[in-house]
């Protein structure tokens, strides 16, 4: 483990980027990006953050994402080996090994929450604790949440527009003017001009095969993902933080805080789904409350 980049070479032969800062920090924590397809751009902050703790910060770019390599999804043999859950779990695992993490922190925002849930359930040894950032534990409560959103939101002419692009797959100009209200209004509400870009930084195959055409349909492969009778074996301390105005329901968070043994569930206000830049200050609050009452013995459910 050595400051700043490093790129890793996994047991495939592809190539990962990697970033860690305060290195030594007493704290171990492992930063998981969403999308899928996404990048750790909004992690980069957090190590001055949580700098009063000596958090030591580690991030990656998944396989498929900005930094990190990118197979070629229109062969078969690479969506067959990579485009699942499991391999991602999996490459979760990889990544600590080969930078010699134990007793660390995992955190997950979107679909990195998603892997930090199935990470937790199967590789739990090495694991202090985990903190699951705007993410459900299944992908139908989403969907119902989203449905909501989009009927609240828009008329009746503009869903049945919305729903005959979806069906002829044609996302038109006004299609995405539609949908980025939505995205203005719970996904990235602050939308800072220091996370935005000259060309696009999404991994499109990834998210579009995972996901679908965006944030507000869900008709890939994520269709149906559901840990909600499984994450009552999760035993370790978990926080739960969703923004008060997003796309994940907040009934969700709560429930799931209900059913981890040892799990807090706390809102960041006027934060959507990018809570940790929405409203940086509340959301590095709970965060680091939840750090210092792991590691002092004073967290309670």
């Amino acid at each position: 483990m050595r400051e700043g980049n490093t790129i890793i070479t996994l047991d495939n032969g592809y190539h990962l980027w990697t970033r860690t800062d305060n290195v030594g920090g007493d704290i171990k924590l492992l930063c998981l990006h969403g999308g899928p397809g996404g990048n750790h751009e909004y992690y980069e902050n957090f190590a001055e953050k949580l700098q009063d703790l000596n958090v030591q910060v580690t991030m990656y770019d998944q396989l498929g994402s900005w930094y990190s390599d990118q197979p070629d999804f229109t062969q078969q043999e690479n969506i067959d080996k990579f485009m699942h859950m499991e391999y991602f779990v999996d490459e979760v695992e990889e990544v600590r090994q080969k930078l010699g993490l134990d007793d660390f922190y995992l955190i997950g925002q979107s679909w990195g929450g998603a892997l930090v849930q199935e990470y937790a359930l199967k590789y739990p040894d090495h694991l202090k604790g985990i903190i699951i950032s705007s993410m459900t534990d299944n992908i139908d409560e989403y969907m119902d949440n989203i449905t909501k959103i989009r009927e609240s939101e828009f008329t009746a002419e503009e869903l049945a527009f919305l729903k005959d692009c979806e069906a002829k797959n044609d996302f038109n100009e006004r299609y995405e003017e539609l949908i980025e209200k939505l995205n203005q209004d719970y996904i990235d509400r602050k939308q800072p001009a220091a996370i935005s870009h000259l060309t696009a930084t999404m991994g499109v195959q990834v998210y579009n095969y995972f996901q679908g055409d965006n944030e507000f349909v869900v008709t890939g492969k994520l269709a149906g993902w559901d840990r909600s009778q499984d994450i009552h074996n999760i035993q370790l301390p978990t926080l739960i933080t969703y923004g008060e105005h997003e796309s994940m329901p907040l009934a969700t968070g709560k429930r799931m805080a209900e059913t981890i043994p040892h799990a807090r569930f706390v809102t960041t206000p006027n934060g959507g789904h990018h809570h940790m830049v929405d409203n940086a200050p509340v959301y590095f609050d709970h965060l680091m409350t939840f750090l210092k009452d792991v590691e002092t013995g004073n967290f309670n459910d």
